[in-house]
Formats: C-alpha cells, sequence, structure tokens
C-alpha cells in the first residue's frame, strides 16, 4: 500500500506531474489510482479522458477519480445522518441538508481524507497518486488530522467544551435534564468516532513507508522560495518528502541567446535547488515543445523524469519528523522532547504553551503537538535547533507535583 501525494506552487505542473507519475506506475505493474482534488485542475483535459465521482478505469491497471465534494457527502449521508438523528430530536434541532454540510469549513479536507483512507484500505490498489493541488491547500489537508484531534480534545475531555456545558444543566431538574442527558451519549460517540478517525488519518500520513509527498517546482528564484517555506511546513507536520520535481527545465542552450541565457539559470537554480533538499533526488522534466496530452504523452513525460526509478517506491529516506511522534527522554534536570525539523533556520521557530499542547510555530505555520503526561506537569526550560532536530527542554514544576 502506497500513497504518493504531489504538490506545489500553483501554475508549476503539479497536474501533470500527478499524470505522469501515474501513468508510468500504471505501465510499469503496479494497479493504480489517480486521485485529484483539486477541482480546478483540468485533470480531464490532461488526460484527456473524462472523469467523474466514481472510478474510471482509463487504461488496464489505471484508474482516475476526480473528488465531487456534494456527491461524496451524498454518498456519506445515510452514516452521518444516522449518527446525528440519535441526539437531534432529544435536542429539538433541524438536520443540517448536503448542502449547507458542503460548505462548511474544513469540508473539503475531511472529505479528501476519508476518501482516500477507504481506497487505500480497500486493497484495490497498489499505489494511490493524489494531486493535492497547490500547496496552501496541500498543507491544510495534510494537517488536517492534528487540527482535528485537537479540536475532539477541546470537545470531548473531562474539562472540555461538552462536559462544561453540560455540568449545570444535568444539575437541573425537569425536562432539560433530560434532553441533556440524551444528547451526551451520541454527542461523545461523534467525537470519539472523529478522534479515532484523525488519530487513523494521522498514523497514515506520518508513516515514511506508506506516504510520501513529491515537492514540483520550476527552476526559478521565486518557485524556490516558494519550495522553502513548503518544505519546512511539510517537515514541521512530520510529513515525508521523498523526491522534488524540477519541472519545465531548459537544458540545452540550443542556437541563440535568449535560450542559451534560460538554459544557464535553469542550471544555477538546480545547484541550488540540489543543495538545500539534500539528500533527497531532484528529478528533472524538461521544457516541452508543446504540453504532454493523453497517456501516451504522459508515460513519456514520466519515463524521461523518473528514468529507472520506480514512480510507485519511496524514492529516499525521508528527511521529516518521525510518525511515530517526538521523542522524549529523561534528562539530568528533567525531561527532553524532540523531533525531526529539517529544512529550517532556527530564527524560524517559536514556540507557546498552551494547557497541555506546545505550539511550534515555523514562520505562518504551526503545529500543536500534544505533551505526554510526564510533561504536563513540568516548564518549558528552553529550546534550541540541533543537527535538522528541535530539542525542547522540561523541568519539573514542583507547585503541580505537590497538588498532584
Amino acid at each position: 500500500m502506497r500513497c504518493v501525494l504531489l504538490t506545489g506552487k500553483g501554475g508549476g505542473g503539479t497536474t501533470t506531474v500527478a499524470a505522469a507519475t501515474a501513468t508510468l506506475a500504471a505501465q510499469r505493474g503496479h494497479r493504480t489510482l489517480l486521485v485529484c482534488a483539486d477541482p480546478a485542475a483540468g485533470l480531464a483535459g490532461i488526460l484527456d479522458h473524462p472523469l467523474g465521482p466514481g472510478e474510471v478505469e482509463l487504461e488496464p491497471g489505471l484508474f482516475g477519480l476526480q473528488l465531487d465534494l456534494r456527491h461524496a457527502f451524498a454518498e456519506r449521508w445515510p452514516q452521518l445522518r444516522a449518527l446525528i438523528s440519535a441526539a437531534a430530536p432529544a435536542a429539538g434541532v433541524d438536520l443540517l441538508e448536503v448542502e449547507e454540510l458542503a460548505g462548511l469549513p474544513g469540508a473539503l479536507e475531511a472529505l479528501t481524507l476519508l476518501e482516500l483512507r477507504d481506497r487505500l484500505e480497500s486493497d484495490r490498489y497498489d499505489v494511490v497518486v493524489v494531486d493535492a493541488g497547490p500547496a496552501s491547500a496541500a498543507l491544510r489537508l495534510l494537517a488536517s488530522p492534528e487540527t482535528l484531534a485537537w479540536g475532539c480534545r477541546r470537545l470531548g475531555s473531562p474539562d472540555g467544551v461538552l462536559a462544561r456545558w453540560m455540568r449545570p444543566s444535568l444539575a437541573l431538574p425537569g425536562r432539560l435534564t433530560g434532553r441533556v442527558a440524551a444528547i451526551a451519549g451520541p454527542a461523545y460517540e461523534a467525537v470519539s468516532w472523529l478522534a479515532r478517525l484523525a488519530r487513523d488519518m494521522r498514523a497514515l500520513l506520518a508513516d515514511p513507508v506508506v506516504t510520501s509527498v513529491r515537492l514540483v517546482l520550476t527552476p526559478e528564484t521565486a518557485a524556490l522560495a516558494q519550495a522553502r517555506r513548503t518544505l519546512s511546513a511539510l517537515a514541521l507536520h512530520g510529513i515525508g518528502v521523498d523526491a522534488v520535481v524540477a519541472n519545465r527545465v531548459i537544458a540545452s542552450a540550443g542556437g541563440d541567446a535568449w535560450r542559451a541565457g534560460w538554459a544557464a539559470a535553469h542550471r544555477q537554480q538546480l545547484i541550488e535547488i540540489g543543495a538545500f533538499v539534500a539528500p533527497l533526488p531532484v528529478l528533472t522534466a524538461a521544457y516541452r515543445a508543446g504540453e504532454p496530452l493523453g497517456l501516451e504523452e504522459l508515460a513519456a513525460f514520466g519515463a524521461a523524469a523518473y528514468g529507472d526509478l520506480d514512480p510507485a517506491a519511496v524514492l529516499s529516506v525521508h528527511r521529516s519528523g518521525e510518525g511515530a511522534g517526538p521523542r522524549v527522554e529523561r534528562t539530568e534536570g528533567g525531561y527532553a522532547m524532540s523531533f525531526g525539523l529539517p529544512f529550517v533556520d532556527r530564527s524560524e521557530v517559536d514556540l507557546a504553551r498552551v494547557g497541555d499542547d506546545l505550539i511550534v510555530s515555523v514562520g505562518p505555520h504551526r503545529r500543536l503537538v500534544p505533551l505526554p503526561a510526564a510533561l504536563r506537569r513540568c516548564d518549558v526550560s528552553g529550546a534550541r535547533l540541533a543537527e535538522e532536530r528541535l530539542v525542547v527542554s522540561f523541568v519539573p514544576d514542583p507547585a503541580q507535583w505537590v497538588r498532584a
């Protein structure tokens, strides 16, 4: 079971590279599903084949799917309705319609993860290749399990929102008490179901054997700056990157000054890209006279980029955080919690402690790290970035231990 997600700067050819990766994987013997999560990507035009919300066979061993938010919600609505309806009559609220659910913030990320999980667990495919769209959308998708898990902790913990809401109501006599009691079970069941989904998807995305991200960029200064930010954000969330694909590379100087200038600039950019992402491999896809359209041209495009490499394989050891989560070790003065944080400059890192969570920020991106039980009664005493690892030091808080 493999999942390969491709993302990059908008307009850099991510959809083309994703389609070529899937086509080549299928032609090299892998039963492959190509999933497009970006409704604006135009994958059907690149494949020269219609796509819809159901899986379509493009050629033997290759299937395509264009995620459709409204259709997928309609498919899953009976299960969701049954879950909500257990509490809705007692609560005296009207059920949301499909159209309302489809417009909720975060709906696309939740849907995409559910669809992806179902395909990966079906055992119908060897590899699922995902066109995850522009980097901003892909990062929201990949970070959403941790965001969802944080929300579930806020809702379902003994001191969470649900408990605080029900506690005073349950002390009141009469109809209100019965109504709140009737809601409590289904509400906690729904939160528990969401928490399990978040845990499962986080484990799947952070497993370097199962999931790899490939970053698509063009060899230009602005694209490299964007790639740096994306790699830093992926590293922050512990998502593995196994390769970078440099697209639209002008490698030959040709016979005119214009082409020679671009070729020289691209050579220099490729040197800088390779130095920054090392030891990750940098695959190059040459600038073509025309856009590769149709399966035959996409396979040729993919073969030129991947060479003898297997597009479905893990192409290199990931530079990212560990899928198992941060490491916690005893130290002479307390504890140290650390996790991998490559591609990051120490000036970009900021820390904050909020309750039982450590908030780690890298530039505009942040990660909510739940603290293990041993660290919840400790204070943060310092942090350092060393050998691509962020190490946060904790010392016991005497007041906390006395109260415990």
